[in-house]
């Protein structure tokens, strides 16, 4: 992989932080806005004052609101926006680049109407593109400020993810690389849903008793989804399973668990949503996780009450409630989505 632009999608704080780190390896680096505001103040104070405050921006790195001064001659496009707007995001990307121009996915998610993961998107979108995901336990801020971080960069092709690997990676910011792509954005999406699952438990004060059990039963969660889409079971005990999940579940700067706690004070999705510019990604995914459960005949019981509170008028408490009432199991047992006696459903 030669040194060339590096294009980097999105002006959250998560692409901020990328767009840091990549100054700091000496790389070439434009970064891409939507919001024109945003670029003008990014290009006047050096920073990004709504997303990523008080941090400084690599004097070499160039912020654009236009798809293609970002993409011009660019040999790698990181994507890191919201995934419910990845697809138009990237269909609006994709006719400005060089066909076989690398896409990593930096995003954590699945899409709202059909529960892909980005990357299967990327493939859709990119035809012939070499498409890797970045995930992991990674605040943008603390990669922002070169504190030290451990991450997976995944692709179904082991020399893209080693070239990514030799490019990207620091003394401070560890790259390891795995094969199993699915694996680990099913990984990166559904603990974004655990960690509100566990912001309504700590905001209800059940305890660290009740947080450490929403961690365990959310990653068994997460491995049985991931097993019964093809995932390696693995995965989930890495850098994308296990070390996200429980990050996002007590890091004090999780926006997902941020929203479990508004929610535990009885704000609902909107009231939380209007007090921060921040995406808080579990909301969405909780559907789409949910869905994607059904398609292959597995019970998510945490995703399916998250979502309850979210958007089905569900009390924190009644959730709590219903996974507290649910029937006692061995904890090795599958677990099916099938109905409960009653025509209560074990999902």
């Amino acid at each position: 992989m030669t040194p060339a632009p590096v294009a980097v999608i999105g002006g959250g704080s998560w692409g901020t932080g990328l767009s840091v780190h990549l100054g700091r390896l000496g790389l070439t680096a434009r970064l891409w806005a939507r919001d024109a505001a945003l670029v003008a103040l990014m290009r006047s104070k050096r920073e990004n004052p709504w997303y990523l405050p008080g941090i400084p921006l690599p004097a070499a790195l160039s912020v654009t609101s236009d798809h293609g001064e970002a993409l011009e001659g660019a040999g790698l496009v990181i994507v890191a926006v919201p995934s419910h707007v990845f697809d138009a995001v990237l269909e609006q990307a994709a006719r400005r680049l060089a066909r076989g121009t690398t896409i990593l996915s930096a995003t954590k998610g699945l899409e709202p109407e059909r529960a892909r993961r980005m990357s299967e998107i990327a493939s859709a979108r990119c035809p012939g593109s070499p498409i890797a995901a970045l995930s992991g336990p990674t605040f943008a801020r603390e990669v922002a400020l070169g504190r030290p971080t451990a991450a997976v960069v995944a692709s179904t092709d082991p020399d893209v993810a080693k070239a990514l690997q030799r490019l990207l990676s620091s003394p401070e910011f560890r790259l390891y690389t795995n094969r199993d792509l699915l694996g680990v954005e099913i990984g990166g999406a559904l603990k974004n849903v655990m960690a509100i699952a566990t912001g309504i438990s700590d905001g209800l004060g059940l305890g660290e008793n009740a947080r450490a059990a929403l961690i365990t039963r959310g990653l068994a969660e997460i491995t049985r989804l991931g097993g019964a889409l093809g995932a390696s079971p693995a995965t989930f005990a890495g850098l994308a399973g296990i070390g996200d999940l429980v990050l996002t579940c007590t890091g004090s700067l999780s926006r997902n668990h941020a929203l479990g706690l508004a929610l535990a004070r009885g704000q609902s999705l909107e009231q939380a949503r209007g007090e921060t510019r921040m995406v808080a990604e579990g909301a969405r995914t909780s559907l789409s996780a949910t869905a994607l459960a059904r398609r292959v005949g597995v019970a998510l019981p945490i995703c399916q009450e998250v979502a309850a509170v979210l958007f089905e008028g569900k009390t924190p408490k009644e959730a709590l409630a219903s996974l507290l009432q649910r029937e006692y199991r061995a904890e090795e047992e599958p677990l099916p989505a099938t109905s409960a006696p009653g025509g209560r459903r074990n999902s």
